[in-house]
């Protein structure tokens, strides 16, 4: 009875080697991308407490342009996945015709607003209390970034057409070569311009933000370049731009499937925008800690990140290809990874926690709080680790209807009016607030355990 207890949760050697194949470079890319923006973190942050807040506010925003872009090729991506696992080449193509369409509105779209309304929203997060920080300075800070950054919104784009189309198609080595690149060149770049050596200017949070910009285009250059110059192994590129015709009725169920995981992404990425402005009220301090909490806890969070993306490529094949019993046992036995993972990356962090914050230039009282909020952050680990592969789950059979209530339903309905009241109502002390904030989502687990136990979800979506 336990071997077979075993067998349902735990692969073998074979399972596991194709599993870190298609994982382990998405891991290494996000986990050299978060060890950059970490090292970044500190530069920015050693030059003061209020550039650090400026540019952590303006990530903030620039969070949500960055998830609708997920959002909305992520419901394009469902069909490219299927469609690759049941070998239909012109189907890919299709829906990478159909990203690049969507990547100029949403372009349009970011520039509209950021442009606008960004000062404005920058206000939202500069309230009193503590004794760190001082807002004016902070929000000039802020503007000076994000004026910089908007030049990154199109490039940001344009790769994330290509490389989403790669990932779902297997290939996720370029995408992490590249990765590696640019943020190789945004790190030097940041040395040389925050701090004005080598002969070069020091232009502090301006410098960061002409470092991504460049770091940006860098990315998007060589994965565009080695796609049109790899056809062999990318071919759905050929022809790809012969004219931007996607047949009706791929579009029609594109928008049909598509439209809740943009819809969800872009009021996800809202919602935890509301989340931080929500924490701001306590102070400025309370946002350079929880900036420096996001920032290391991202670092190693890339383990169960990555095993959502694992889930939704190798399960989006399975189900392309019929192979209905084989996508349930994988999406069960990567979760499993997935959670124990998680729990021992978790307890071994748990020792470091005191240890980051006394890595930046800023005072005592936010580096006590970012060591109490990233120790409670870790404690969710597990729990974020189920309730990401139930979501990419859900999400490869096509149930975009049933993620977007998951995901996005969660945080509006459940976790926003419960933080808003407790801040307003409760008289609580902020750390127990943020303690029933973040662990709320063990309720979702519940949730999520449940819609996959019923296996409607299991669904071949471009059976013809």
């Amino acid at each position: 009875m336990n071997l077979r207890f075993l067998s349902r949760y735990i692969g073998d050697r074979n399972f596991y080697r194709r599993l870190m194949m298609i994982s382990f470079p998405i891991m290494l890319q996000n986990g050299i991308t978060n060890f950059v923006s970490l090292l970044d973190n500190i530069m920015v942050g050693a030059v003061g407490t209020e550039q650090m807040s400026g540019v952590s506010i303006v990530g903030q925003l620039l969070f949500v342009y960055y998830l609708c872009i997920f959002g909305g090729f992520s419901g394009v991506g469902i069909f490219t996945s299927q469609y690759y696992g049941k070998g239909n080449t012109e189907g890919v193509r299709d829906t990478f015709r159909f990203k690049f369409v969507l990547s100029l509105l949403l372009f349009g779209l970011g520039i509209f607003i950021f442009t606008c309304f960004g000062d404005q929203l920058i206000q939202l997060y500069l309230h009193e209390g503590g004794e760190t920080g001082d807002l004016e300075a902070t929000a000039t800070y802020g503007h000076a970034y994000l004026m910089i950054m908007l030049w990154s919104l199109f490039p940001f784009a344009l790769q994330q057409v290509y490389a989403s189309t790669l990932r779902e198609c297997g290939e996720t080595m370029l995408p992490m070569k590249a990765g590696i690149i640019a943020i190789t060149v945004n790190l030097f770049l940041n040395y040389l311009l925050i701090f004005g050596h080598a002969g070069f200017p020091k232009l502090g949070v301006v410098g960061a933000a002409v470092a991504t910009v460049v770091s940006r285009y860098v990315e998007c250059c060589i994965i565009v370049w080695w796609t049109h110059f790899h056809k062999q192994r990318a071919s759905f590129i050929i022809g790809a731009y012969k004219d931007l015709r996607v047949p009706r009725r791929l579009t029609r169920e594109i928008i049909v499937k598509g439209t809740p995981l943009l819809i969800n992404e872009t009021l996800w990425s809202s919602g935890m925008a509301v989340v931080s402005q929500s924490y701001s009220l306590f102070g400025l301090a309370v946002v350079a800690a929880l900036n420096i909490t996001s920032t290391v806890s991202n670092l190693f969070s890339v383990v169960w990140l990555s095993m959502g993306t694992a889930v939704s490529i190798i399960v989006g094949h399975q189900l392309g290809a019929s192979h209905f019993e084989e996508a349930k046992d994988s999406v069960r036995k990567i979760t499993t990874f997935s959670v124990v993972v998680s729990t021992v990356v978790a307890l071994f962090m748990m020792l470091l926690a005191g240890l980051f914050p006394m890595l930046y230039n800023t005072s005592d009282e936010v580096r006590n709080l970012a060591a109490v909020f990233l120790r409670i952050s870790l404690l969710a680990y597990p729990i974020n680790a189920f309730a990401n592969c139930a979501y990419f789950a859900l999400r490869s059979g096509g149930k975009t209807w049933v993620t977007f209530l998951f995901d996005c339903g969660f945080l509006w309905v459940v976790r926003i009016p419960l933080l808003r009241l407790l801040i307003f109502y409760s008289g609580m002390p902020m750390l127990l607030i943020y303690t029933i904030s973040t662990m709320i989502d063990l309720l979702k687990c519940i949730v999520g355990f449940v819609l996959l136990k019923r296996g409607e979800w299991v669904n071949n979506i471009v059976e013809s």
